[in-house]
């Protein structure tokens, strides 16, 4: 075989993601939207929470919210309410400004 039997067709990465998850504004892109930024936050959460040494069970005790949710929080799993993102924030001396 030729290596251009091999070549593929480059794209970009929205035009990837119009093809995996729709055109942006559509529900199923917006979906893909929200659970990616639901990981994202996890992960800020996590990793300041690490940074700090404390367990997923010691945050619960500062914020009042049960162990398996902050789990399911860092997982991406869930979204998480404003007065949660707060109160985690708080315990983990993390400031955010609303815009």
């Amino acid at each position: 075989m030729s290596t251009s039997s091999y070549k593929r067709e480059l794209i970009s990465v929205n035009e990837e993601f119009n093809q995996k998850y729709g055109a942006v504004g559509s529900e199923t892109r917006s979906e893909f939207n929200a659970k990616a930024m639901a990981w994202y936050y996890g992960e800020i959460l996590r990793e300041k929470r690490k940074e700090m040494n404390i367990t997923q069970q010691e945050l619960s005790e500062r914020t009042g919210l049960k162990r398996t949710y902050i789990s399911r929080i860092e997982r991406g799993e869930t979204d998480m309410q404003l007065s949660s993102l707060i109160r985690i924030s708080r315990a983990l001396n993390l400031k955010f400004g609303l815009m």
